[in-house]
């Protein structure tokens, strides 16, 4: 149940039945009507901005149109107020039947209250974290890892058909500086003494396993070699060491991925036949969305792939891009970016609707030529969404803490997560918007106080727990089944309270919709501590009015609706946890 959108349709009927006619004597386009929750609760409990957006069209004056449709509402059985403010916005209060229909509709549902259609099954392919698979996860990795799995949860609960990749960047100059770096401790391992690990070299002890690996599996026979047949050898073991070594960290957070894809999958060529990115570059040619050409030297820092000279240049700027990009270079080699190209394209075969890139904010300068790139293979039928991640800094106790990838001495996943627990990790990470930098103190993210959101919301559904464990302890006998407490007398509820609490709740829907087609996972979090927030402000206010209380000995019929009012908020409380991946405990000590 969704009473936005159930109002909203009663909005749209109301404006149907003035019958009235635009300028151009057709009627009205209602998709813009639209019914809210008031900024101040005061002015009521929905909103409709209907006569702003339809005035134009009517060729009427917005308040006018608005006291019109506020006379049609006033008729509705459900609807105990209406007014008009402003220009034109009108204002209804609802029945308290009308919020106890919604708890019923909670408790029945369960975890598919909340649960929409939005989404239509429509294929949405996600990638996030990709890190490059030269070390373990470091904390700059795990704010992109929580977005990029919270954003995919909201989605299949809207109902969309997901799919979470990482793309496996194992192609490029690093994967040669790792198998370098790797080798180094192969030679370590049959008990050379390496010295200092070179400059340039990846110092970690975290290649000591695969150089160990490697000894065990070669002996000392790939030091007879040479490089050129070393290192492929090395690099095919480096490289899934690695990535053994990410899945691992990202397991620690519960992130979980459906498709790892190598990007050197983009370049091979199977039985003869071209690779996915000679196939990519073919079929741009006969959209002749390719040329052969120069580029003017770009401003400021020159890129690696930039030349002088003519080279292969895909047509990015006809597609809203800062300028064509080079995808074949005069040597005949490809450019990083031409692998980008071919992997949207596999993507785009594989049949996605929509491609959501979850990246680092240093990453903001690739956000218009990723959106070219899927305009001009897709022919706008897929769409390209980029939802940059800024920085996180870590305190301990406001202290900062430093981290430095090159040295090897850095804070990874693992470490912040084995020190403050996944939850406080990943609901912290989401409780503020990913473009906005991030300050994570261990100290602060395990506190028990209202000052902690994640302790906050978890207390609030561990509270729930403990009300409904006292019922069935004090009350020998009482059926407090999900069934019973959807068909219990709820027109019992009718403090302030106990209606803002599901009032609360009825906007679940809404979140789970505006946070789906926004892709802001961010607003489950917040929606979260608010719902939590009241929770706990009610019960403060039985602790001073004892016949608030969920439970009454005396009074079995107003207890079953209060332990409905508990149990509803439990699990609205457990369905947003689980989106962002957050456990919902029944008890905390």
């Amino acid at each position: 149940m969704n009473i936005f959108a159930e109002f909203a349709e009663r909005v749209k009927a109301a404006v149907q039945k003035l019958d009235l006619k635009g300028t151009d004597g057709a009627s009205p386009d209602l998709s813009r009507v639209t019914v809210e929750s008031p900024r101040d609760p005061a002015h009521g409990d929905l909103a409709t901005n209907a006569a702003m957006v339809l005035a134009k069209q009517l060729g009427v004056k917005p308040r006018d149109l608005a006291e019109q449709l506020a006379e049609s509402l006033r008729a509705d059985a459900d609807v105990t107020e209406v007014s008009v403010a402003g220009p034109g916005f009108i204002n209804l209060r609802v029945a308290p039947a009308v919020w106890h229909r919604v708890l019923g509709a909670v408790v029945r549902e369960g975890p598919d209250f909340g649960r929409s259609a939005r989404g239509a099954g429509m294929k949405v392919n996600v990638e996030y974290v990709s890190a490059n698979p030269t070390g373990p996860m470091h904390v700059g990795h795990t704010r992109g890892a929580v977005v990029g799995d919270a954003l995919a949860g909201v989605l299949a609960y809207a109902g969309y058909d997901v799919v979470k990749e990482y793309y496996i960047n194992d192609a490029g100059s690093q994967i040669d500086t790792l198998a370098e770096s790797a080798f180094l401790r192969y030679r370590e391992a049959l008990g050379e003494d390496i010295g200092e690990i070179p400059a340039g070299l990846y110092p970690g002890d975290y290649l000591k396993p695969i150089g160990e690996k490697l000894a065990k599996a070669h002996g000392p026979a790939l030091k007879d070699l040479d490089k050129s047949e070393w290192l492929p050898i090395v690099k095919e073991e480096a490289v899934a060491g690695m990535m053994d070594l990410i899945r691992d960290d990202l397991a620690t957070l519960n992130v979980h991925h459906d498709v790892f894809f190598s990007e050197r999958s983009l370049h091979m060529h199977v039985d003869g036949k071209p690779s996915k990115i000679d196939e990519m570059l073919e079929a741009l040619r006969k959209e002749d969305l390719v040329y052969q050409g120069t580029l003017p030297p770009p401003k400021g820092q020159v890129p690696e792939d930039w030349e002088d000279r003519e080279q292969t240049l895909f047509r990015a700027e006809d597609f809203g891009d800062d300028t064509d990009r080079a995808l074949k270079k005069s040597d005949g080699s490809y450019t990083y970016f031409a692998a980008d190209v071919a992997y949207f394209r596999d993507k785009y075969l594989r049949g996605f609707d929509e491609m959501i890139y979850v990246l680092g904010a240093d990453h903001g300068g690739y956000v218009k030529r990723l959106q070219a790139v899927g305009k001009a293979i897709s022919g706008g039928k897929s769409e390209v969404i980029v939802r940059l991640c800024q920085l996180v800094k870590l305190f301990r106790g406001g202290e900062p803490v430093k981290m430095s990838k090159r040295s090897g001495d850095f804070v990874t996943l693992r470490d912040v997560v084995e020190e403050v627990g996944r939850d406080p990790v990943r609901f912290m990470m989401l409780y503020r918007k990913n473009d906005a930098p991030l300050d994570f103190d261990f100290k602060k993210v395990t506190e028990q106080s209202k000052d902690n959101p994640v302790f906050y919301v978890q207390y609030g559904h561990a509270r729930c727990c403990s009300v409904m464990r006292q019922a069935q302890q004090e009350l020998q006998g009482l059926d407090a089944s999900d069934a019973a407490l959807a068909g219990a007398d709820l027109a019992q509820l009718d403090d302030v309270g106990e209606l803002e609490l599901i009032g609360k709740m009825a906007m679940w829907p809404k979140i789970v919709d505006a946070a789906a087609e926004t892709h802001e996972p961010h607003r489950i979090a917040f929606y979260l501590y608010d719902l939590a927030s009241s929770l706990h402000a009610h019960w403060n206010r039985g602790k001073e009015m004892p016949q608030l209380r969920f439970i009454n000995a005396d009074n079995t019929k107003l207890t079953l609706a209060r332990l409905a009012l508990v149990r509803a908020v439990s699990l609205v409380l457990a369905s947003g946890l689980a989106i962002l991946g957050v456990d919902a405990p029944e008890e905390m000590r």
